[in-house]
């Protein structure tokens, strides 16, 4: 009773002003719906149909699914919400780009049991890697300060025991050095928490998370310490799924084209309604699968140059880095100790515990 009385109360806030054209229902349905499954189950499978009874429908639909999908986006960025929108929508693509290929590629006899246990392979790891990056990104805990100061006395204290005497030089280098690595924690504005150095909040999770990098909307979750890696297995693992599946696709449809120009000409595609299904959902695929290597070049340089997307962007809003290879990273210089050395600091830095933050609906 006290939740729906909050959601009224906020619904009052929202409602426009008497002389405006938008009615007080209308308003208080765009902003408390929650697009997730009916788009995706529905309007998907719809559109693709749609577009492909004729080449010029599919480049009309295909064009502003994408357009559609950012706005949406914006949308919900712009208000810093939470939305199943697009966790939904990237996994029933999978599913939908995996059904049409069981149920109208493989009938037609071109594709291998080794390529179907390759495409079916690829899909469940993707899957069981999503399911392992969702679990927490690594989240700011009061106890990880604690944890923090009582390994620093004991340390000093280890220092005093074993009785090792240092010059006054090393002395003051040493304590120069600890009170500068104890001013790196900072205490967040938002949450009030003490947190290490590299983390950053994030106000659409409303939390504090190790070594932030950036919020996914893909994932519906932050890309942190705990999860970075897994997050980049699943980009590397998908993109080759679904690489791998648009080239059986149009290896299939258009075998007497090659696979960089079957999706530019195609003749006869359009003549049957199944073919000229699995040629636009091959291009689908394509748009989101160009998007996502987009992302996946990003982070590589990211990591190349030891930097987070939280501080290119800072960076750039601080102007205190320098962009580099046409503007796709920013080298900050803060922490980056040549490329081998930011991959090992990378793919061997310590896995953070999951807070009492992260349960099971941190999986959906």
């Amino acid at each position: 009773q006290g939740k729906s009385n909050s959601h009224f109360v906020h619904w009052l806030k929202n409602t426009p002003s008497k002389g405006g054209s938008q009615s007080p229902v209308l308003g208080a349905l765009i902003d408390h719906l929650q697009i997730s499954m009916i788009p995706a189950l529905v309007l998907l499978p719809l559109l693709l149909r749609v577009a492909a009874l004729h080449c010029l429908l599919g480049i009309i639909i295909l064009t502003a699914l994408p357009s559609l999908v950012l706005w949406y986006y914006y949308a919900t960025h712009k208000k810093k919400r939470r939305t199943l929108f697009f966790l939904t929508l990237a996994l029933y693509s999978l599913a939908y780009m995996y059904y049409l290929f069981i149920t109208e590629i493989l009938p037609r006899g071109d594709v291998s049991q080794l390529q179907l246990c390759t495409v079916t392979s690829g899909m469940i790891f993707t899957i069981i890697s999503l399911i392992n990056t969702k679990r927490s990104p690594g989240f700011v805990t009061s106890s990880l300060y604690e944890a923090h100061t009582l390994k620093q006395e004991a340390n000093k204290d280890t220092t005093h025991t074993n009785g090792s005497v240092q010059s006054a030089a090393s002395s003051s280098a040493t304590s120069t050095t600890k009170d500068s690595l104890k001013a790196k924690w900072s205490r967040c504005s938002v949450c009030k928490i003490i947190r290490p150095p590299r983390a950053g909040h994030c106000r659409t999770c409303g939390s504090c998370v190790q070594r932030l990098d950036h919020h996914c909307i893909w994932i519906n979750s932050c890309v942190g310490q705990a999860n970075h890696r897994s997050f980049l297995l699943t980009l590397f693992v998908f993109l080759l799924t679904s690489l791998y599946g648009i080239s059986l696709v149009l290896g299939s449809i258009c075998p007497r084209q090659y696979l960089v120009t079957a999706l530019f000409y195609c003749p006869g595609v359009y003549s049957q309604s199944s073919t000229a299904l699995c040629f636009t959902c091959a291009w689908y695929s394509s748009i989101v699968t160009g998007g996502l290597l987009y992302l996946l070049v990003v982070q590589v340089l990211n990591i190349s140059f030891n930097v987070t997307e939280r501080e290119a962007q800072l960076a750039l809003r601080n102007k205190t880095g320098q962009s580099r290879l046409w503007g796709l990273v920013v080298d900050t210089g803060e922490y980056s100790r040549g490329f081998c050395q930011n991959w090992v600091d990378f793919l061997t830095m310590a896995d953070v515990s999951a807070s009492s933050r992260s349960s099971l609906t941190d999986l959906v």
